[in-house]
């Protein structure tokens, strides 16, 4: 069974097969991309977080991650349990002219990378499912296509699979996901007041009293049900924010840090190089490198 991450090239995908991890071999953080990311689970169990909530993972789950959205996988590898999933991510713009053909394809393709989805998951598609064959079929070819194949082999793809994804994202508007039928997660009210105040000084004392819950309670609710910290979540949460910063406007880097929360720049740089193994202007300079090849 194919593991492989087909890395093509920065103008194409990243693109993964029926991956398999087990014990914990590939430990999820909390991430985005700067592209779109359709992520296919054939097999595992777990909690998926995403838009301040928390969704269950199960076979046959599709999930949808918009560029620049904050999200975290976390599979349950107890009892010898694997997690096995299929995977893209790719820059859409990139791909748009290729929609232009078909004017409800289209808009169907810009509105999941560009508005705000409800619910970004589908469920019950199984391996004999035609979206499970386009992977297997798309890493088929992928293996004997020659590079003037390639571009035209990846837009076929994407097209293939926004067209099966299409009519059922359409029937399961105004349905109730699996994981929807339940009442709000104290852990998503963290996340949501985080979501509000993480461009502000943070105290834990500030966030017990809103919710009405002891510091002590609230750290250790919030660590079991998404894996991290407090602090740590608000750390990445800040650094996504000046990613996106960096990368969709012009402004100081001292401005960003002020905006995401952190008076001292000096720490606000010590924190993002720390987290993206580059400094901030680094990191600036690496993207609008990209951007222009492009």
């Amino acid at each position: 069974m194919a593991n492989n991450v087909y890395r093509f090239n920065e103008k194409s995908i990243d693109f993964a097969y029926r991956r398999r991890s087990v014990d914990n071999e590939h430990p999820e953080t909390f991430h985005s991309h700067l592209g779109i990311e359709l992520l296919l689970i054939h097999q595992g169990r777990g909690t998926l977080i995403v838009n301040n909530r928390s969704y269950r993972i199960e076979p046959g789950m599709l999930c949808v991650f918009q560029p620049y959205q904050l999200h975290r996988v976390r599979p349950d590898y107890s009892d010898g349990q694997s997690f096995e999933r299929s995977l893209t991510v790719f820059e859409p713009t990139l791909f748009e002219a290729y929609f232009e053909k078909w004017p409800l394809l289209h808009a169907f393709f810009a509105r999941l990378h560009r508005e705000r989805l409800p619910d970004p998951c589908l469920y019950g598609i199984g391996d004999d499912h035609m979206l499970a064959h386009l992977f297997r079929d798309f890493r088929d070819r992928s293996l004997r296509m020659t590079e003037a194949e390639r571009g035209e082999e990846i837009s076929l793809f994407l097209i293939n699979l926004f067209h099966a994804i299409k009519p059922m994202w359409n029937r399961s508007e105004g349905e109730t996901s699996p994981s929807a039928a339940r009442k709000l997660h104290r852990a998503e009210e963290i996340l949501s007041w985080i979501e509000t105040n993480y461009h502000l000084p943070y105290r834990l004392d500030d966030l017990a009293a809103a919710l009405h819950l002891s510091p002590y309670h609230l750290s250790h609710l919030f660590k079991d049900a998404i894996g991290v910290s407090i602090s740590e979540y608000i750390s990445t949460r800040r650094i996504h924010e000046a990613v996106r910063l960096l990368a969709t406007t012009d402004k100081p880097v001292s401005l960003i840090a002020e905006e995401i929360g952190l008076t001292n720049v000096s720490y606000f740089c010590k924190l993002f190089k720390e987290n993206m193994n580059a400094t901030p202007h680094q990191y600036r300079k690496r993207w609008m490198d990209r951007y222009f090849r492009l």
